[in-house]
Order: structure tokens, then sequence, then C-alpha cells
């Protein structure tokens, strides 16, 4: 049961993700690592018998090291990208996700680091949404800047 929904399929893979949106004073708090010259969501798998819900406050804590609470649930993606790294690389990747606002704590403040399984250090930052850098998911920098009340749904799809 506490296995990532990460599952093979044929040439492919499917990895069933989570991600957070914690937003303060007009930035996002992002991730980003060593290695990759981009920005990620905080977030990560959902394990097997995990809701989406359970699954980004366990991944809250774990990058964080507090507990936010859930705000609302912002966008459901259905994404297909291919992958860079490790038995991903160069794989069709078909990742849904959820996106939830986090509730921010106006004393809220951040800055850690910790290492990834191959040594690679992340780093938190607080990434204002007119950046030159990449964010992904790529839909943050528009749909940041005008939040709805509504859950929106959007599809990302990479295949050329």
């Amino acid at each position: 049961m506490d296995k990532d929904m990460c599952v093979h399929c044929g040439d492919g893979v499917i990895n069933i993700r989570v991600g957070a949106i914690i937003v303060k004073d007009g930035r996002v708090l992002m991730v980003r690592n060593d290695r990759d010259d981009f920005y990620y969501s905080v977030g990560g798998r959902i394990k097997f018998g995990e809701t989406a819900e359970r699954a980004i406050l366990r991944e809250v804590k774990e990058e964080l090291g507090l507990e936010l609470e859930i705000d609302r649930l912002g966008f459901v993606c259905e994404a297909y990208f291919y992958g860079t790294i490790g038995d991903k690389k160069e794989r069709l990747i078909y990742e849904p996700a959820f996106y939830f606002y986090m509730k921010v704590p106006d004393d809220y403040d951040i800055q850690a680091c910790r290492f990834l399984d191959d040594g690679t250090l992340e780093y938190l930052e607080w990434v204002p949404l007119d950046t030159d850098k990449t964010i992904y998911p790529l839909f943050f920098k528009t749909e940041l800047r005008n939040p709805s009340s509504a859950t929106k749904y959007i599809i990302s799809d990479e295949r050329a």
C-alpha cells in the first residue's frame, strides 16, 4: 500500500501526481535543483491506497517540514511529456495531476533544501509569476495571476 502510483505501461509510464499551490505576495513557492534549469511545483506521486488530498498533505509535510491545510482543489491536469532522467529518459509519460491551493499563514517564509535520491540538491524558492525561467506546470504562470474559485481542467500535450 505504500507504493508510488507510477506504472510502466508498454513503452510508456503512467505517473499519478499531486502538486501544491503556495502563493504569497505575488510569488509562488517552487522547487529547483542543481541538475535541471527549471522550477517545478511542491508535491509528488500519490501512493496506492491514498487519496489526492491525503497525498498533498503528506508531500507538503515531507518537503516543507510543516503541515499546511488545503484551501481547495485548483486544477486537474492531464499531461503527456517525455521523461528526461533515469529509467524514464525519452519515454512517454502520461501524468494525471491534482493541484491544490494551500492555506498559507501570514508569517510563513521558508528557507530549506534537501537531497534527491540521486544526491542532487533540491531548493525551495519563492518565484515571481513573471519570471523568465521555465516553471512546471506551464499553466502556473498564466492561471495563478488571476485565480478562479472554480476548479479548472487542463490538458498539456508535448507530443509533437
